[in-house]
């Protein structure tokens, strides 16, 4: 098995719902086929719909999910549905590149520009040193690393944040942050990292009355709820998900 990247337009090109299916050809069938069972993260390009005219796109990571299966699409030949379970968003969008680091190896040349080739791929393998760290960037908030309701840092000190602080090495990722991996299926763990989303993307504001609630600590006071429970099947996505006070 091999982790793996998966590009989804905000209004998909494919008949993508990243939370239960990755619509795909059949050129991306050995690298999808490869993560089958295993881990893989998903990456918004620059351009969030299939006009080529478009741009505004986040160019970032923002969720996690697990490929339990692949079978063929049965209306359209030579294409395939990655079948989505354990979905989770980020709890903030992961840029591609931060200063001079990229998380995926390959997107970098040896002179340090961008290798457009790779970038060009809608489906990339990553090896699990590549996963942890977007991984650990992704569930900053959630792991206390950073404070949601904090003006974000300047570029630099964002991508060192959660990593040590030797300046040397500021990607390497501690023994503490490695053991998200094993946490992304348990049910504490998911719930705050939905809650986090859930609360950012209402702005900390009820979806039915419309109140803004922080406590005297600036803290949102607002809960995170499933519109279908996870114990039907509901995932943890934003799509399924309100705040209500």
């Amino acid at each position: 098995m091999s982790k793996a990247v998966l590009t989804t337009k905000l209004v998909p090109t494919y008949d993508d719902l990243p939370e239960q299916r990755y619509h795909f050809p059949r050129a991306y069938l050995r690298q999808v086929g490869a993560a089958r069972g295993d881990w893989i993260v998903y990456y918004e390009p620059r351009r969030p719909t299939g006009d080529l005219m478009k741009t505004g796109g986040r160019q970032a990571y923002f969720a996690t999910a697990r490929i339990v299966d692949i079978i063929e699409d049965p209306s359209k030949p030579d294409h395939f549905y990655a079948l989505i379970d354990d979905f989770l968003p980020f709890d903030h969008a992961v840029p591609f590149k931060e200063a001079d680091h990229y998380y995926e190896n390959g997107l970098r040349k040896d002179d340090g520009s961008t290798n457009k080739g790779a970038f060009g791929r809608a489906v990339r393998n990553i090896s699990d040193a590549e996963y942890d760290l977007i991984l650990a960037a992704g569930f900053a908030h959630v792991l206390g690393k950073r404070d949601r309701e904090r003006p974000a840092p300047d570029p630099v000190e964002e991508a060192r944040i959660g990593f040590g602080d030797n300046p040397q090495m500021p990607f390497e990722i501690d023994s503490v942050d490695r053991r998200i991996v094993s946490q992304v299926l348990q049910r504490p763990f998911r719930d705050r990292a939905f809650s986090v989303a859930i609360k950012s993307a209402y702005q900390d504001t009820c979806a039915v009355t419309g109140l803004k609630l922080i406590n005297g600590g600036g803290r949102s006071e607002v809960q995170a709820a499933h519109i279908r429970p996870v114990a039907d099947g509901g995932p943890d996505s934003v799509r399924n998900g309100m705040a209500l006070s």
